[in-house]
């Protein structure tokens, strides 16, 4: 009797502290998604009150991007060695410095300062999902991974209708986006001190510095090219320059990390074949979403008198009509992405999200002459995107050990940035390379409807591509990956500790076996 009555008073304290758990981690991985976009914007006016070129603002972009390259790895693992919630709490302090300095500045040097500050935030959502499968119970963790995960669509798209608001007017003030940033920053982080336990397994370990400079290195020059290459041009010796150089640096990084006693990142994490085919889907998954993202935000707002198509929409009214309701209906389907990894496995719901988003970016491609369309084509693809941000963390964490999930999910968090930094790159030289003839004197160069088309269809290419990969590169039975043979030194202090240690140890393996098994298994 005493039982029952201990058993049903603790299990709706367990729901109420998954609850606010999902809450604090849910709101910190939505103030990241919302600085990244919060600039896009307003990049002409702070060209404007800076005093800049349009290359030079470009950098409050591209820092923000090579610094969540260099960060989100780094920090993913320092997490796993020494507590997720401490680095968590530390990288949302400096995400707070970084706003409040965007915010009080008037140098773009400052702001770029600040921005890169804000880019290294970019590691709290694979802190999140590390935290995420440490303390939620087995039977609610792709639900929270998915409800989580679809916080970075919802965030992206309320950061521009917040932008859009707060800079409305004859007289717009870029720090007022700042400060909403500093506040939610603050909010989150005094949420995640309050609400999130200071408890799961920590690895330990020395971090591999050297390692982590070298991916840095091949990250930075990487992105580097991608992003600036239409500036600079595709063919420049900058951005071949930069292509070649990443080549090297990731030639002298796997180099280094095979050396290392205690690697940054487990090389066998590469050749793991679940692990490889889920990074390969987020990039095609960061593709997609960028490439509707930027695809309907520029198509919207083509002047239809002028180009025949578009629908002559303000920064403000594409935020919030065209693209608001994608990001909304990831709040709606990231659970019920959660359900159908559970019940179908987590590649097929890759699988069926990646149909749907070929349907919407077809769409896109071949009817976009109506506001209804073009909405109804973005809750496709805004669904698609909501189902892959469900499965990928499921695929991780049932196919790395415990003490490697930060890590793991920093490396998918990367990819699909290279994704969306790929699908930028990609549309943007496309809308350029060809432009309406004729337009009158003082009218900017505005793109054929040509090239929308061919963005879509590239979007739908994309998406079309996961299926395979999650139909036939994902396996449908697969032992997860071993744990890192521990070093030589770290063994003996290890066989140093109480016996006591060895079980907690290889539960995980045992857990991690049967969560492969069932997220697999269609």
């Amino acid at each position: 009797m005493s039982t029952s009555l201990s058993a049903s008073a603790t299990a709706p304290t367990a729901r109420r502290g998954t609850g606010s758990l999902i809450l604090a981690l849910g709101l910190a991985a939505m103030v990241v998604s919302m600085a990244q976009t919060q600039v896009v914007p307003i990049l002409s006016l702070l060209a404007h009150d800076l005093h800049a070129s349009s290359a030079g603002v470009s950098w409050v972009t591209t820092a923000t991007l090579l610094s969540a390259a260099v960060f989100t790895p780094l920090l993913g693992r320092v997490g796993d060695q020494y507590g997720k919630k401490k680095t968590l709490v530390a990288v949302l302090a400096v995400m707070v410095a970084g706003s409040l300095l965007a915010a009080t500045t008037t140098s773009l040097t400052l702001l770029i300062i600040g921005r890169v500050l804000q880019g290294s935030a970019t590691a709290i959502f694979p802190l999140a999902l590390s935290i995420i499968r440490d303390q939620v119970p087995h039977e609610k963790l792709h639900g929270a991974m998915a409800l989580v995960s679809s916080t970075l669509a919802f965030g992206s798209g309320l950061s521009l209708v917040i932008t859009g608001l707060l800079t409305q007017g004859s007289a717009p003030d870029y720090h007022s986006v700042f400060w909403v940033s500093t506040g939610l920053s603050l909010v989150a982080l005094l949420a995640a001190v309050f609400l999130v336990p200071d408890k799961g397994h920590a690895a330990g370990g020395r971090i591999d510095f050297l390692g982590a400079l070298t991916l840095a290195g091949v990250l930075v020059l990487l992105l580097l090219a991608i992003s600036q290459g239409h500036t600079w041009g595709w063919s420049s010796a900058a951005t071949l320059g930069c292509f070649a150089g990443s080549a090297v640096m990731a030639v002298v990084w796997v180099l280094v990390e095979l050396r290392v006693a205690a690697p940054l990142v487990d090389m066998r994490m590469f050749a793991h074949r679940q692990v490889a085919m889920t990074n390969l889907a987020g990039l095609f998954v960061g593709f997609a979403s960028f490439a509707q993202f930027i695809g309907i935000s520029y198509l919207v707002q083509m002047p239809r008198q002028l180009t025949g198509y578009g629908f002559t929409a303000s920064v403000l009214r594409a935020s919030v009509e065209y693209l608001l309701p994608s990001s909304l209906i990831a709040l709606i389907a990231a659970p019920i992405g959660g359900i159908l990894v559970r019940r179908i496995s987590a590649r097929g719901t890759l699988a069926v999200g990646a149909v749907i988003g070929s349907a919407g970016f077809a769409w896109l491609a071949f009817s976009h002459g109506s506001s209804a369309g073009v909405i109804l084509a973005g809750l496709l693809t805004g669904t698609a995107i909501a189902f892959g941000y469900a499965s990928m963390p499921a695929l991780i964490a049932a196919s790395v050990p415990l003490q490697q999930t930060g890590i793991a999910n920093g490396i998918n968090s990367i990819s699909r940035s290279v994704g969306s930094s790929i699908a930028s790159a990609v549309v943007t030289s496309l809308l350029a390379s060809k432009l309406i003839q004729g337009l009158p004197a003082g009218v900017p160069p505005l793109p054929q409807q040509s090239q929308f088309t061919m963005s879509f269809v590239i979007g739908m290419a994309a998406m079309l591509l996961t299926v395979p990969v999650a139909l036939i590169g994902l396996s449908r039975h697969h032992k997860p990956l071993a744990a890192a043979p521990v070093a030589s030194g770290e063994a003996t202090a290890k066989a140093a500790a109480n016996d006591a240690e060895a079980a907690p140890e290889t539960a995980p393996a045992s857990a991690d076996a049967t969560e492969a098994d069932a997220l697999t298994t269609s």
